[in-house]
């Protein structure tokens, strides 16, 4: 039926859509980008429109709108609440996570990168960012000697922030289409039993950030050196799993450098997972790719002067926002990396 025949072309919204990078997916898929039927066009606009009658007028833009209604299989209703609940955390998290991003300072990331590496590094072959994480070596007494686990999350999430605005748009630019996902590798070398608590604690916290308010960020995931038995549980903990996260991601023990290179170019990957990068000072420090790039970076919306301080863009759910907002123009979600990102 001609209705359901996919729109070539994304219908913008001139309040909320002023984007300066591609905008339309490279692949094919349902529900994103350029590939939209008239129906879930519709859905975005109903989405909005409902949001606006709450006193939303931050965030929602078409790409940001369409990433929540593919978090809920483009289930209206779910997808507004999963919406709100978003700006509700936004607001108490780190003071603000709009204030955070702009505010906050990892000035103990050097020494905290020696009991956990957890970094962007260039991209993958479809453009998109590269996150490595590495487990083996976390320690939390010795971590929590240097940092709390309130600035450990807050700079995972300051993290997400990024991969939105600069990060991801620099990317597209680059590729010449739409990038809205990030290239995960998860090291889990070195992680015994003796660690595994702490390891796997710290991950179900970010997990739970990534998924329930950073929705759709995930491209591809690679779990490497997996330790004996990971496979056999994550055999029993994907079936609760969507299958469209699940295709996402891969597990491998310690023969993963052919699969890694499959997907990321030998001179992006660093040399110790088998590439050719060695960056000088290190990979690990070097937050290397298009968003260094003058060719592609810019500067992001977030640093840019704010026409009303981000605490009165929003009182809550059917309370106007005080003031006039200035149009939103980037996609700036309702806050990877990290793990199990949806």
């Amino acid at each position: 039926m001609a209705e359901k025949q996919q729109n070539p072309h994304m219908e913008l919204d001139p309040k909320y859509d002023h984007y300066d990078f591609p905008t339309t997916a490279p692949e094919p898929r349902p529900g994103h980008p350029g590939h939209t039927t008239k129906e879930q066009d519709a859905a975005v606009h109903q989405l909005r429109m409902m949001l606006e009658q709450a006193g939303y007028t931050e965030r929602l833009d078409t790409l940001t709108m369409l990433r929540f209604l593919r978090a809920r299989k483009f289930n209206v209703e779910h997808s507004k609440q999963m919406f709100v609940d978003c700006e509700k955390w936004r607001k108490e998290f780190g003071g603000g996570v709009d204030n955070l991003v702009r505010t906050f300072q990892y000035t103990e990331k050097p020494q905290m990168f020696a009991y956990y590496p957890q970094y962007y590094h260039k991209t993958d072959k479809d453009g998109r960012p590269l996150y490595i994480e590495q487990f083996g070596k976390i320690d939390l007494e010795k971590m929590r000697q240097i940092t709390s686990d309130e600035r450990m999350l807050q700079n995972l999430v300051v993290e997400y922030e990024k991969v939105a605005d600069p990060r991801l748009p620099a990317c597209s630019r680059k590729a010449g289409y739409l990038l809205e996902t990030s290239c995960t590798i998860m090291d889990m070398k070195g992680v015994g039993l003796s660690k595994a608590g702490q390891v796997y604690g710290y991950v179900q916290k970010a997990s739970a950030i990534s998924q329930n308010y950073y929705p759709e960020r995930m491209g591809k995931m690679y779990i490497i050196n997996a330790p004996w038995g990971f496979s056999s549980v994550f055999a029993v903990v994907k079936r609760f799993l969507d299958p469209v996260t699940v295709a996402k991601i891969h597990v491998l023990g310690g023969s993963y450098q052919k699969e890694l290179l499959a997907q990321i170019p030998a001179e992006n990957l660093p040399s110790e997972f088998g590439g050719k990068c060695k960056c000088p000072g290190g990979c690990q420090l070097s937050d290397d790719g298009p968003w260094q790039d003058p060719n592609f970076a810019k500067p992001a919306k977030w640093e840019q002067p704010q026409s009303i301080p981000a605490t009165e863009s929003h009182t809550g759910e059917g309370q106007p926002a005080t003031g006039e907002t200035k149009p939103a123009t980037q996609e700036q979600p309702a806050g990877q990396t990290a793990p199990a990102a949806q």
